[in-house]
């Protein structure tokens, strides 16, 4: 499924995010490595669920199933609980986004530091165009996103 793409004023694009998250079920550990023919999607290379605080992820970054050397990957945290309460108070904005670089493989890795949800995204170009709403022919920022969660050690 391709999500629709949304108009985004901001960026003077539109953008569609192709969005993953792998869970453990019924006892199978098959497939998770394996990427589903997305537009642009991030493949883990660590195993994406049973992590703890401080393993590390590791993923390879394809467009049209192609590894995308030196992608950026942006790396955020969800910081809220259950109530939308923010638990952790940022001292500057480069500490909400972290970017990391993909090798020329676009292999990239990322040691998590917190328990909670933590957001891969890679963003690229599409080579496709929309029409905006004003009728100019615009980009297209097609976003690989892939989520895991990790737990503490008690």
């Amino acid at each position: 499924m391709e999500p629709t793409p949304y108009w985004e004023p901001a960026e003077d694009c539109y953008i569609i995010h192709y969005t993953k998250v792998c869970v453990n079920a019924l006892g199978l550990e098959e497939g998770w490595d394996e990427p589903v023919g997305l537009k642009t999607e991030i493949v883990p290379l660590t195993r994406p669920y049973g992590l703890w605080t401080g393993n590390v992820f590791t993923g390879v970054v394809l467009v049209d199933g192609k590894p995308v050397p030196d992608a950026e990957v942006e790396v955020e945290y969800l910081n809220e609980d259950a109530e939308n309460v923010s638990l952790l108070k940022a001292p500057s904005d480069p500490y909400i986004t972290q970017v990391v670089k993909a090798d020329k493989n676009g292999v990239f890795t990322y040691a998590i530091p917190k328990e909670g949800w933590w957001g891969f995204a890679a963003l690229n170009e599409d080579s496709r165009k929309i029409k905006s709403p004003d009728g100019q022919k615009k980009s297209i920022e097609i976003g690989a996103v892939y989520w895991v969660k990790t737990r503490a050690i008690k």
